[in-house]
């Protein structure tokens, strides 16, 4: 999956497959972790929040199947 870089002192990088509802997100220490079931819009919104770190930790941290893949 390709990821596209943000500006995050926790999140290195985010991608999105939209077909399978699979959003990827890269840490800057604590690895790559994928979110199942995770709404187009939800990626959307994290991609547009002002703080990006902030926007995973109140709507998806928690809310959603995770598992670790690198």
């Amino acid at each position: 999956m390709n990821r596209t870089p943000v500006t995050s002192s926790n999140l290195r990088s985010v991608g999105y497959d939209s077909q399978n509802s699979v959003l990827e997100i890269e840490f800057h220490k604590s690895g790559t972790y994928q979110y199942s079931g995770v709404p187009a819009a939800q990626y959307k919104a994290l991609m547009s929040a002002a703080s990006h770190g902030s926007y995973f930790v109140a709507h998806i941290k928690d809310a959603y199947p995770t598992r670790k893949i690198a």
